[in-house]
């Protein structure tokens, strides 16, 4: 079977709830919408990564789109999944650039620079585990750890909606409101529908607040003045990298942070389609680590396997890697249509919180999956304490610092369940 060629699955046979399996697709109009919904899921998360660091974000969700395409060409179209701006940049880039923290960022050449390093420190790691296999991965990261770890991801994002996505009680109703919509599209309707369970409950979502705010005054009205004034095609803002020795060895080691992400991703996509993924590891990371060269020589963020995606994919049960090609497709063309980036940013902030709960969610659960799938007994102290700890320090964004250096929740949390896990796990 060629790169573009997918088994079809007929949208017939999808009424009971059947799974559509990385190497299948469904009929191409509901490919396109399942790829909508995808890019709805990483949009915002992409978009926030950059302006969070000072970069631009039409920038980034264009480089999204390349990424993900080069992720699925080196790995042959065998891993569903997204590549977005990844988080685990925001701290080291912004302390490598003294990025302020609003408008451009003035030394974002620096930051540059050292991503493309840390994308060829991941290519290597990726080279390696390519060549002599994911033996010394799996010891390192068993399922306890892979578990724990994918479920931190989703517990340590859970403060972004709660927190910062919420101005006002309105807007705290209004998430409660969008939340309700997607898990009453996901239980009562059937087939495509309920697939599209995102993107259904997110339109009803914005219909109602647009009703309540627009229309009787009881929250902040949507602003639909940035779609009118945008145009409907522009360039990105691409810029040039500089290599500075200090960011780069500050910004490098995070590497190992999305060496983690990504195999927790493949881990929680392998147990959610029963699909042996462990040979394409070695690739993912070289694919993933390539992409994050190119978007940074571009002058866009680091990029990483999509925590949001996967909670689409455990909602949907859908996992047809050519979704994935229609969606970064799509996100070529936001890259190029301020107009369309501009629709996308007018979708109310509580709705989109609303929306980030369920998918973050979704996340942590495809973390406990991994627990049930591989049955990890934790009546074993070993691993009792290190999933214990380990979802603490992640939720908690327990952080540490060295030096200039500062290792935050996900990242204290990936280590110290690594570490953790080898220093209890008893001897055989």
């Amino acid at each position: 079977m060629s790169l573009f060629q997918w088994q079809e699955r007929p949208a017939s046979s999808l009424a009971g709830g059947g799974v559509i399996a990385p190497d299948e697709r469904l009929p191409w109009p509901q490919t396109a919408a399942m790829g909508v919904q995808h890019v709805i899921a990483m949009f915002g998360a992409t978009v926030l990564a950059p302006i969070l660091m000072g970069f631009d974000p039409n920038l980034a969700i264009f480089m999204s789109g390349i990424g993900t395409l080069i992720f699925y060409f080196i790995t042959g179209g065998k891993v569903p999944s997204y590549l977005g701006s990844s988080f685990a940049f925001i701290g080291v880039v912004i302390a490598a650039t003294a990025y302020a923290g609003k408008g451009p960022n003035a030394n974002i050449g620096v930051a540059l620079g050292a991503i493309i390093a840390c994308g060829l420190v991941y290519t290597l790691i990726g080279a390696v585990v390519q060549a002599i296999g994911t033996g010394w991965i799996e010891r390192l990261m068993p399922p306890v750890v892979t578990g724990a770890v994918v479920a931190v991801i989703g517990l340590n994002l859970a403060g972004i909606p709660i927190k910062n996505m919420a101005a006002s009680n309105f807007d705290s109703w209004m998430q409660l409101v969008t939340f309700v919509c997607v898990a009453l599209v996901a239980v009562f309707t059937r087939g495509m529908v309920q697939r599209l369970l995102i993107l259904v409950g997110l339109l009803l979502a914005t219909l109602i607040y647009l009703l309540l705010a627009n229309g009787m005054g009881l929250g902040k009205p949507m602003d639909f003045s940035g779609i009118v004034n945008a145009p409907w095609l522009g360039w990105p803002k691409f810029t040039a990298p500089v290599f500075d020795s200090g960011a780069m060895l500050l910004i490098a080691p995070v590497a190992l942070i999305l060496v983690a992400e990504n195999l927790g991703h493949i881990k929680a996509v392998q147990a959610m389609t029963g699909r042996n993924l462990d040979p394409y590891i070695g690739r993912a990371f070289i694919g993933d680590g390539i992409a994050t060269m190119v978007s940074g020589a571009a002058g866009g963020t680091g990029v990483t396997t999509y925590a949001e995606n996967i909670g689409v994919m455990a909602a949907t049960r859908i996992y047809s890697t050519a979704v994935f090609v229609v969606a970064a497709l799509m996100a070529l063309v936001l890259g190029f249509s301020p107009k369309f980036g501009a629709l996308i940013q007018a979708i109310p902030l509580p709705v989109m919180g609303g929306v980030s709960i369920v998918v973050f969610g979704l996340i942590t659960i495809a973390g406990a999956k991994i627990w049930v799938d591989n049955k990890v007994d934790f009546t074993d102290p070993a691993n009792l304490l290190t999933a214990a700890i380990t979802l603490v320090l992640g939720t908690g964004d327990f952080t540490l610092k060295f030096g200039s250096f500062a290792l935050g929740g996900i990242g204290t949390a990936t280590f110290g369940a690594v570490l953790l896990h080898a220093l209890l796990r008893r001897r055989t």
